[in-house]
């Protein structure tokens, strides 16, 4: 279990649209742009490594730099540069956290303070879903993969443990920015699950997939 103490009070915040980052997942991202590059040059420099995720909120402060209240700290776990300069990296999820406010600096990146308090179970092993029918689940998923035309290891699925298979579709799946967030606020894995089924069940509602609901 990570300490609370062993987290800090402001990190470097990372703020893009429909990216999702849970605790004991992994996010890969493509860093490119130079204010960004240079928050990873710093990062790399401190001893937790660590990355503020967070989606942006415009309707927050009522323009583009609203934040959401909560987002994902992770840990740069895998790093690497190419020759033109980018960096291909892992952040590995530690734990949410609260936005308390903007730190302001020289930075060319922004910097954010937080708060750690409410998120215990983010730093402790990993959740069970006790009701979790899985069999439904998958039925529902696959219905949802045939109409995206997705591809998938149904035997992986089928034995993935809880936790790895609810968040890593949370993750993945193409949702809007706002599902999302609704996904990362989940109190628990199994209120994450149940809004993910909802989100599932939305869409097939709609136009052609109505008729795989049946």
């Amino acid at each position: 279990m990570i300490k609370i103490g062993d987290l800090p009070d402001m990190l470097p915040a990372f703020p893009l649209p429909g990216a999702l980052l849970l605790p004991r997942s992994c996010l890969p991202l493509h860093i490119f742009e130079p204010r960004y590059l240079a928050m990873i040059d710093d990062a790399l420099k401190t001893q937790g490594r660590l990355i503020g995720m967070i989606q942006p909120n415009p309707g927050r402060a009522g323009d583009e730099k609203g934040l959401h209240t909560i987002g994902c700290a992770g840990r740069i776990t895998q790093f690497s540069e190419t020759e033109d300069g980018r960096y291909m990296l892992t952040l590995a999820g530690v734990s949410r956290f609260r936005l308390l406010g903007e730190v302001d600096g020289f930075a060319p990146y922004r910097r954010i303070e937080v708060n750690w308090d409410g998120f215990e179970q983010d730093r402790k092993a990993s959740e069970r879903d006790v009701a979790f029918d899985r069999e439904k689940f998958l039925n529902l998923l696959s219905k949802y993969f045939t109409y995206r035309d997705l591809s998938a290891d149904w035997e992986m699925l089928k034995d993935a443990d809880d936790e790895l298979l609810v968040n890593s579709l949370s993750m993945m799946l193409e949702f809007e920015p706002e599902d999302k967030q609704a996904l990362l606020e989940a109190p628990s894995l199994s209120t994450r699950r149940e809004t993910l089924v909802t989100l599932i069940e939305y869409f097939l509602r709609g136009g052609d997939a109505e008729e795989m609901m049946q």
